[in-house]
């Protein structure tokens, strides 16, 4: 072990063939390995749990979206603590005859170990995501055991050690429970699909695919790093690794047309945020949602896909308001690739997406089989791509075997690193949705209810805030996860009438998921704006501040779709109905962007805002009309000229404005 110490080489190999082996058993259960749900879990946590004390030292701060330091010198109390996480995390599958046979019951060494694992995944989980999870871990913890000595209004039955332990760490309840299990058995292969292809080169190639195609247009620099975020985040499923794939071009072109550092930023920001809700990973929350609800996942796609364009369509069009604001032009000619020479350069990366997409959506393959087929195709590219280069290069067939290899190894490793903060969010915040369950639920319920005052518009500012406020120090899964344990029951109760509930509870969870995903750029701890702020060598914090006002167009849109479900498509079946609802929606997004960007053909007068927002208002929510004028619900779609009619007003009155001045 000394030598290892002394050794950061010999470091790096051992944490290399961990990470690749880990890697290779998530490939391997698709196909070629049947195992049981808890091992799959276990086996899942217990390498997470070893990464992380072999990488991340325990006194160095880490981002939410650690690097994997493969050359760091992990001491021997590391070691230690690495080993003693794999085998508490792996103790459920060693004993777990015993261990049911006994529920409820544990013995003395199922307390020890127990406790050894919640110990180490707190401790893991604050070196890889920070404090805030473990903290709230522990409150929920101390409520549980404290519950009968607090007051009146807040107390609650308490639990035993044996009782909480046998929850928490002993059950597919607590630890183990379903968030683990999505983690394990789908959201690693996509994390690996997407790490592989970043290996490859695939975002350099979204990046100047969407420069190619708009960068000669007003603001260009600025559309393409949209549309190029948005092609990334549809595997990546993590805002930081976005901006650091996107960013790190994006940004500099964007200055380099004479964008301010903080506006450059902050749109990259913006795009790299809203990757999160594009499917098909949505960060983690499609598969936990769909696992929650009971439903198909290609339902939660469903549901995610309008709102999630339409933000993205929103966000495109700020960038063209900013543009003419600033009076910006498209990028030079020399700065623009050839389109075809581009697609041609770089068409192979999207045949991946490609399969995943077919196989989803056509061939209807479960998510974790899609992804690992995909990944297949990705390696086999890899492979014709050296061997093509070896030909022409004339370097020989081995050494395109060897280049190969080397790449897909690193694409392992990598997906291997982003797995991490996922693995033990999933994890750690099953402590809390472990308690929740053992009946602090129906308090909190109330407790949240009464703060209430039982309106569900103030439950639904309150949820809001806070999920922005937890989502400030957990990463997305893991503030999606909690909140959806604490308030999504509350939203549901609220809204129900005669034991039906109005708001459908797909919506409540998407609800929570879009505020838990806003924290990423909401000053002052968003990571996302920090990292765009180092590359743009902007202040993080007006960074944030600026991307947190462009993604209000963000937080307007999970408001709109509680109260009218058809945004997420529920109930409708009649495509040209959705496509109505979508096209609508993004006429609604448009019009609400004018209103907080202060633009619209020209600045905004201050009596053009309620123009704009009352035209919104309508072409999110038709039905509004039609509910304070007492008609018929059927005409509600006919509500949406009258919405365009109030956004061309507002047009009329700044051409008016425009024509005088």
């Amino acid at each position: 072990m000394a030598c290892l110490k002394s050794n950061p080489d010999a470091n790096k190999i051992i944490i290399g063939i961990i990470s690749a082996a880990w890697a290779l058993f998530q490939l391997a259960l698709p196909r070629f390995i049947i195992l049981d749900s808890i091992t799959i879990r276990a086996v899942h946590l217990a390498f997470a749990v070893t990464l992380i004390f072999l990488t991340l030292p325990a006194s160095r701060r880490r981002q939410r979206q650690q690097l994997l330091t493969t050359t760091s010198r992990a001491g021997l109390i590391n070691y230690i603590l690495a080993g003693l996480g794999c085998l508490s995390a792996l103790y459920i599958v060693f004993d777990w005859t015993g261990i049911s046979i006994r529920a409820g019951m544990p013995i003395a060494r199922d307390i020890v170990i127990s406790v050894t694992l919640i110990v180490l995944l707190l401790e893991a989980s604050r070196r890889v995501i920070g404090p805030a999870l473990g903290i709230i871990a522990i409150v929920f913890t101390l409520y549980a055991f404290f519950g009968p000595y607090m007051p009146s209004v807040f107390a609650l039955r308490g639990v035993s050690l044996r009782k909480y332990l046998s929850q928490i760490a002993l059950s597919t309840e607590g630890i183990y429970g379903i968030p683990l299990d999505v983690s394990a058995n789908t959201v690693f292969l996509f994390v690996l699909l997407g790490s592989m292809l970043d290996k490859v080169g695939a975002g350099r190639f979204f990046n100047d695919l969407a420069i190619s195609l708009l960068g000669r247009f007003k603001g260009g620099a600025a559309k393409a790093a949209i549309v190029s975020s948005g092609l990334t985040g549809l595997v990546s499923g993590s805002s930081i690794a976005n901006v650091v794939t996107t960013g790190t071009f994006t940004i500099p072109l964007m200055k380099k047309v004479g964008y301010p550092g903080k506006i450059a930023a902050a749109t990259e920001v913006a795009a790299s945020t809203n990757g999160q809700l594009m499917p098909p990973i949505m960060g983690a929350a499609a598969f936990i949602i769909a696992e929650y609800l009971g439903v198909s996942y290609l339902d939660v796609i469903k549901a995610a896909a309008i709102p999630a364009f339409v933000s993205y369509f929103a966000l495109f069009y700020i960038a063209h308001l900013e543009a003419s604001r600033l009076g910006m032009r498209g990028l030079p000619k020399p700065d623009i690739p050839a389109f075809v020479m581009v697609l041609k350069g770089g068409f192979y990366y999207l045949v991946p997406l490609v399969v995943l997409i077919y196989e989803l959506i056509v061939l209807r393959h479960s998510p974790k089989l899609a992804a690992f087929n995909a990944i297949v195709v990705l390696m086999l590219i890899v492979f014709a791509k050296e061997l093509i280069r070896a030909i022409r290069d004339e370097t020989g067939v081995y050494k395109a075997i060897i280049n190969s290899t080397k790449i897909i190894g690193e694409g392992l490793i990598a997906g291997s690193k982003n797995m991490l903060s996922v693995a033990v969010a999933t994890a750690a915040a099953g402590i809390v949705v472990g308690i929740v369950a053992m009946g602090i639920g129906s308090m909190v319920v109330q407790i949240v209810e009464m703060l209430s005052a039982g309106n569900i518009f103030l439950l639904l500012f309150i949820t809001a805030i806070a999920s922005l406020v937890l989502g400030m120090g957990l990463p997305t899964t893991a503030t999606y996860i909690v909140m959806a344990s604490i308030t999504v029951p509350v939203i549901i109760k609220l809204s129900s009438t005669g034991g039906i509930s109005v708001i459908p509870a797909i919506a409540a969870h998407l609800f929570c998921f879009y505020f838990g995903i806003l924290a990423d750029d909401t000053p002052p701890v968003g990571l996302a704006a920090y990292t765009a702020a180092a590359i743009a060598k902007s202040d993080p914090i007006r960074t944030g501040i600026q991307g947190f006002l462009y993604d209000l167009r963000t937080a307007v849109i999970p408001f709109m779709f509680v109260f009218n479900a058809e945004l997420i498509l529920y109930g409708i079946s009649s495509v040209p109905q959705a496509l109505l609802i979508f096209v609508m929606a993004i006429f609604g997004a448009f019009a609400f962007a004018n209103a907080v960007q202060g633009w619209f053909i020209i600045k905004n007068k201050w009596y053009e805002i309620p123009l704009f927002l009352v035209a919104s208002l309508i072409l999110f929510y038709p039905a509004v009309i039609t509910k304070a004028f007492n008609l018929d619900y059927g005409f509600r779609y006919y509500m949406y000229f009258a919405g365009m009619a109030v956004y061309g007003l507002a047009y009329l009155v700044q051409r008016l404005r425009l024509k005088m001045s």
